[in-house]
């Protein structure tokens, strides 16, 4: 049988997992390695996944993308989410699997993704909320929030959104949606994007809610972004808002 290139969309509650990505010899558990627990059983052979975006711990996925390769792959592709999502964590399922060319790549065949962070604003934390959204009590200016977002969208350098001490190449990245949805007591940012430097969403949000909040005015993003600083934007907030959306290819 020849070597069989699958692709799955896999969606997940990140609440108890350190991040998608495997931490071999950490005894720490992660949704890659539930994942090919399940495929290596199923194959009877041991199979490695590559996932497209390596989610952090309690971050959150509804359009995660993997791919992985088999020569021992016997299950109908479309019947696939049915045979594995009996055995993975209820935490975790696949949604799609559909076959993919040789030559795809769930990381570097990717074009966008799009995160969305969430927000619970209300004076009391709805316990309901609690593992899928940041609250803010204080008085939020949602229109100061969509506004600071816009000077996001373009190509530009995004040092000043990036964690520090994670050096890459290069930091310049592009942003085609900044976006601020208001649902009832839920606020949620989506960005979408080419690609995405360590902690950028989250800090982006961070940096929106203090043009909320009032502690710095919509315009001052653009001097941010210029800056290169990571002092001046605003705090990295917890991962459990963070949902991966979706991957584009």
């Amino acid at each position: 049988m020849s070597t069989r290139n699958i692709k799955l969309t896999v969606a997940y509650d990140g609440t108890r997992y350190h991040g998608f990505q495997e931490q071999r010899g950490t005894g720490l558990p992660t949704v890659q390695e539930a994942l090919e627990a399940v495929l290596s059983q199923l194959a009877q052979k041991p199979v490695q996944v590559i996932g497209a975006g390596r989610t952090d711990a309690g971050v959150h996925a509804l359009g995660q993308v993997v791919n992985f390769r088999c020569d021992s792959w016997r299950i109908p592709v479309e019947r696939t989410p049915l045979a594995m999502n009996p055995l993975l964590p209820a935490d975790i399922s696949v949604l799609k699997a559909e076959p993919v060319p040789q030559d795809f790549h769930a990381r570097f065949s990717a074009i966008a993704k799009t995160y969305r962070y969430s927000i619970y604003h209300h004076r009391i934390m709805s316990p309901l909320q609690r593992l899928y959204c940041h609250h803010e009590p204080r008085r939020l200016d949602t229109g100061a929030m969509k506004q600071a977002a816009q000077y996001l969208l373009g190509t530009h350098d995004f040092k000043s959104f990036q964690a520090q001490g994670t050096p890459v190449k290069d930091t310049v990245r592009t942003i085609y949606r900044a976006e601020v949805v208001e649902e009832g007591p839920l606020i949620h940012i989506y960005v979408r994007g080419n690609g995405f430097l360590y902690n950028m969403v989250r800090i982006i949000a961070g940096t929106l809610l203090k043009a909320g909040l009032g502690k710095i005015k919509p315009e001052e993003m653009e001097h941010i972004i210029a800056s290169k600083n990571r002092v001046l934007a605003g705090v990295t907030v917890p991962p459990r808002g963070l949902c991966l959306m979706e991957v584009e290819y």
